[in-house]
């Protein structure tokens, strides 16, 4: 009875649904990580991310960074202001009955807080603090009941990640430093147990985990004006334990709620960035950034009431994640520096994966910024930033990874943009 069910996906949100619990939306970066964590990088478009600078906010890429922090005190706070705008276009067809498809703006808007603090213990030996929400979703079309409400309904994930560190300075050439994440995980994902056509009772999965991983990186000054920082942030594994709830009976079991749970594993992030002096008011800055987002696969969903029987599993099936950036600072004066940049995005999310729920593709960013120095220990910080979506076609018909018969195929294109703005203060006692 219970295996009848474990090969019925349909009722499981779809088979891809539990993605969006490590995948942003949209408006964040591709695959899962929320890459607005600092409002000085992202200036530059996350140029140098991972090397030395007037910001601590570094440290979430390469904790090593930290030892070019201030004498004693330093805290930042950073807040980043997400303007989204996705939609969804084209038909859905079951049986002999073909509907229009358009989500409208399906993605909300966002705020993401950061926070960092560092201390400088000696000359040799620093600590910190890193505060931040690394993964995050928010999806809702416009009508709950639109063409492609059984393949996304909504989706909301919440995300928190405390990372204290030590750092260590060799000498005036290297650095380095260790430290831990400690993270939690809550979601809530819903959509259609059927076709619209047939059926809009909502099927609601939630869940929550916390778990632990770590970070490490290097910094490598050969020469004065010059910079190398190597940064890793370790998978994170979260064993989500919640509920799912459906409507109707299928397969062996009645309506109501189930006890589930599945190991999901964030991918290892490793960033490369370097720094280079023009001259003595103005700096070329560059990251490279991969995300082991193929190592997902397809993790399996279990129902803990029935001896951990399969439920369904869930077909990531994703690619590696890249980013490349460039951009440069000016030192206007000694209170002012303005600062801009760019970079191309290569999402894990492919064409023959691609889902309803996270419609992702590759990006192209364009961002400026500036910092403007108040006091001798107090600045303020500022970026804008602009991401031009690629052509994004959703095409779930038989032989998609996600398709189920009951819910029929969902053709369309996505047009989608982003805007982010982002403002921080940084004070040092």
């Amino acid at each position: 009875m219970i295996k009848s069910w474990a090969v019925g996906k349909g009722l499981l949100l779809s088979a891809t649904a539990l993605v969006a619990v490590i995948a942003a939306s949209s408006a964040q970066a591709g695959g899962f990580a929320l890459r607005e964590q600092s409002t000085y990088y992202q200036g530059m478009s996350f140029a140098g991310n991972g090397t030395t600078g007037p910001s601590i906010s570094s440290i979430f890429w390469n904790p090593a960074t930290i030892t070019g922090a201030s004498d004693g005190l330093t805290i930042e706070a950073h807040n980043a202001f997400i303007f989204p705008r996705a939609e969804l276009e084209g038909t859905s067809t079951i049986g002999a009955a073909t509907l229009p498809v358009d989500s409208g703006d399906f993605v909300g808007d966002a705020w993401i807080g950061s926070n960092y603090l560092s201390y400088k213990v000696s000359d040799e030996i620093y600590l910190g603090m890193a505060i931040n929400a690394p993964f995050g979703l928010s999806t809702k079309p416009d009508d709950g009941n639109w063409a492609g409400a059984g393949y996304n309904r909504s989706s909301k994930v919440f995300s928190l990640n405390a990372n204290p560190i030590v750092g260590f300075k060799v000498n005036e050439m290297f650095s380095v430093a260790v430290g831990a994440q400690i993270q939690y995980l809550d979601v809530r994902l819903t959509n259609s147990a059927a076709h619209p056509l047939a059926l809009n009772a909502t099927t609601a999965l939630e869940g929550d985990s916390t778990s632990v991983g770590w970070t490490a990186g290097v910094t490598f000054t050969p020469m004065q004006g010059t910079e190398i920082g190597l940064g890793f942030r370790s998978a994170v594994g979260h064993d989500l334990n919640g509920t799912v709830s459906l409507p109707v009976a299928s397969g062996g079991l009645a309506a109501g709620t189930y006890n589930i749970n599945t190991k999901l594993i964030t991918p290892e992030v490793v960033t490369l960035s370097a720094k280079q002096s023009i001259t003595d008011n103005f700096r070329l800055l560059g990251t490279f950034e991969w995300s082991n987002w193929s190592r997902l696969e397809a993790p399996k969903v279990l129902l803990s009431d029935f001896g951990n029987a399969q439920l369904t599993a869930l077909p990531f099936n994703y690619d590696d994640g890249y980013f490349l950036s460039v951009g440069g600072e000016f030192d206007f004066n000694d209170q002012i520096t303005l600062r801009a940049g760019a970079a191309y995005e290569w999402s894990p999310v492919s064409d023959a994966v691609r889902s309803a729920r996270l419609p992702d593709n590759d990006r192209i960013w364009v961002s400026a910024g500036g910092s403007y120095k108040m006091k001798e220990n107090l600045s303020f910080d500022v970026g804008y930033t602009h991401i031009f979506g690629t052509n994004t076609d959703v095409n779930i018909v038989p032989g998609h990874q996600d398709y189920s018969a009951t819910k029929g195929s969902l053709v369309g294109s996505v047009e989608s943009s982003v805007d982010i703005l982002s403002a921080s203060l940084r004070y040092t006692w």
